[in-house]
């Protein structure tokens, strides 16, 4: 596996006390995303309860927009990256969706 930080999110935040997606402190436009271990793992094998995650888009830039590619996919579209979103009051991943919240790379500041 490799780890992975330098990442912020856009439209919330990550609550490092409870390891979830939280609603964004006021006038706080970008939060720093806590560093993240991408494991390869068999799907089979695959433990996690994705009913309790929320997978997370993650663009280059804030924009959020691109050439689309052959694969069908934004050029500034990078992966989505499945974190928990069951914090107090509990979301759904639907939600976060409606919130448009993202990872994404780099600032525009």
């Amino acid at each position: 596996g490799a780890y992975s930080n330098g990442l912020f999110m856009d439209g919330a935040r990550w609550d490092d006390d409870n390891n979830c997606v939280a609603d964004s402190f006021p006038k706080v436009l970008w939060s720093t995303m806590a560093p993240f271990w991408l494991r390869p793992v068999i799907k089979d094998e695959d433990e996690h309860d994705y009913d309790k995650l929320y997978n997370a888009p993650i663009y280059k830039t804030s924009e959020r927009k691109g050439v689309l590619s052959t694969s069908g996919h934004s050029s500034n579209f990078i992966m989505y990256l499945a974190i928990p979103h069951s914090c107090n009051p509990p979301h759904s991943e639907r939600f976060w969706t409606k919130r448009g919240v993202a990872l994404i790379s780099q600032t525009d500041d």
